[in-house]
């Protein structure tokens, strides 16, 4: 069946035993990964988590089933989580929704298939699946995101902040919720006890990723400035925020590299590629000295790097930002050895 926002937040809260699985797909794998942590915290800390992936669905269909009919090894909740999963989930799908029983729900990511997909389709006809199209939010979907996942924590958002706290996070999902959790538990905030966050509470937790500064991080990377790179990270991580924005920054930079390198290459003029792509014009001679510095197999390499990097972040268990500083240092110090 079809969920909207409301109603996959709600199932995932409350698991039903009638559910055993939850497909969210759809490009926002960041929103998909914040969606199946509601159902991990509604298992509860104790409960058994099993992750599954796309070669195990594909080589083994019936070990998904198995996985849903098994007991814990001591006998608490458990349930299954399958990570970029596609289409060579199918067999795996329609076997578990046919299977006379499964008691352990089963969480579905698959960011690269499109809602033509035959493993949506499943979803959407069976009565024992949940199907949920995530993809990145407007500004103001965002900012009533913000307000609910607030609500859910006890914190009522006073005007204005949760187009604020949209702008510190890029409207990232994931970083949002890290947001309002430092915010609830600054003021100590819960369902039961609901307390209203101003901008007063914001400057607190220091939520604002200011675009002068994350640009300055991004910069000193693709210049190749070490030096200067080490105070422009230590002054992003003074609040405590996820990596996650300027890491989604200097990816944008880097494909507007290579979109404008390509054009070089291609014979136009850097002048000419830097004028359409619309460089500000105090921005044009670093521009150009950048542009030469770097090469298409460098560009491509350094943008892999970087969204291996924010996969990572969001990764349960993760190193956080000395994993996202570590790369774009690594980055920072292959163009400085350009010279």
């Amino acid at each position: 069946m079809k969920a909207n926002a409301n109603q996959i937040r709600q199932a995932l809260g409350r698991p039903s035993a009638d559910i055993r699985l939850y497909l969210l797909h759809g490009p926002d794998e960041a929103g998909a990964s914040e969606l199946a942590r509601i159902l991990a915290n509604a298992m509860g800390q104790d409960a058994e988590r099993i992750d599954l992936d796309s070669a195990t669905l594909k080589s083994d269909p019936a070990r998904l089933t198995d996985e849903a009919a098994s007991m814990s090894l001591f006998g608490g909740p458990r349930h299954i989580r399958i990570a970029s999963v596609g289409e060579e989930g199918l067999a795996a799908f329609t076997a578990l929704l046919e299977a006379e029983s499964a008691g352990n729900p089963v969480v579905a990511i698959a960011p690269t298939v499109k809602t033509t997909a035959k493993i949506v389709k499943l979803a959407l006809d069976s009565p024992r699946a949940m199907a949920f199209g995530c993809y990145a939010p407007t500004a103001a979907d965002a900012e009533r995101l913000a307000t609910t996942i607030g609500g859910e924590m006890g914190l009522r958002l006073a005007a204005g902040v949760p187009a604020r706290l949209v702008e510190a996070a890029a409207a990232d999902r994931s970083v949002m919720m890290r947001e309002l959790e430092k915010l609830a538990l600054y003021l100590d905030a819960a369902p039961d006890r609901p307390r209203e966050v101003d901008h007063a509470a914001m400057d607190a937790i220091g939520a604002d990723l200011g675009e002068a500064e994350m640009g300055d991080a991004v910069e000193a990377v693709v210049e190749g400035r070490v030096g200067d790179l080490g105070g422009e990270l230590a002054l992003l991580d003074e609040g405590g925020a996820s990596p996650i924005p300027w890491l989604r920054a200097l990816a944008r930079r880097l494909v507007a590299l290579a979109e404008m390198r390509a054009d070089v290459d291609a014979g136009e003029p850097v002048e000419a590629v830097m004028k359409r792509h619309r460089v500000f014009f105090r921005d044009e001679a670093k521009t150009a000295r950048t542009l030469r510095r770097w090469t298409p197999a460098m560009l491509a390499r350094a943008l892999a790097r970087i969204r291996a990097a924010e996969r990572a972040v969001m990764a349960p268990s993760n190193a956080g930002a000395v994993l996202a500083e570590s790369e774009a240092t690594i980055i920072a110090q292959g163009i400085a050895r350009r010279g």
